[in-house]
């Protein structure tokens, strides 16, 4: 599958994504698509904390760092994937 593809199945997904609620989402669902999402857009996490770090950015940058060894393609993957699961609920 070539590089477009697998960009327009994920911005698919981030649409997909945008129309949900928080509330039909749990908040470790929550979690894993914002690292995957963080992972896929921006790559591997700066270690970079300022004084407005609060404890909801701590585990938002915790879940991101966790999957920091994936590459971007493969954070789009699981992104997709996590997101046609949900669907499929």
């Amino acid at each position: 599958m070539d590089q477009k593809d697998l960009d327009t199945r994920f911005q698919e997904a981030v649409a997909i994504a945008a129309a949900m609620t928080q509330a039909d989402l749990p908040q470790d669902v929550q979690l894993r698509l914002y690292a995957y999402y963080k992972q896929a857009t921006f790559g591997t996490p700066a270690a970079n904390f300022n004084s407005n770090f609060d404890l909801r950015n701590a585990f938002k940058t915790n879940a991101w760092m966790q999957i920091s060894h994936l590459s971007v393609d493969e954070a789009k993957e699981l992104y997709i994937e996590a997101i046609h699961s949900i669907q499929k609920k």
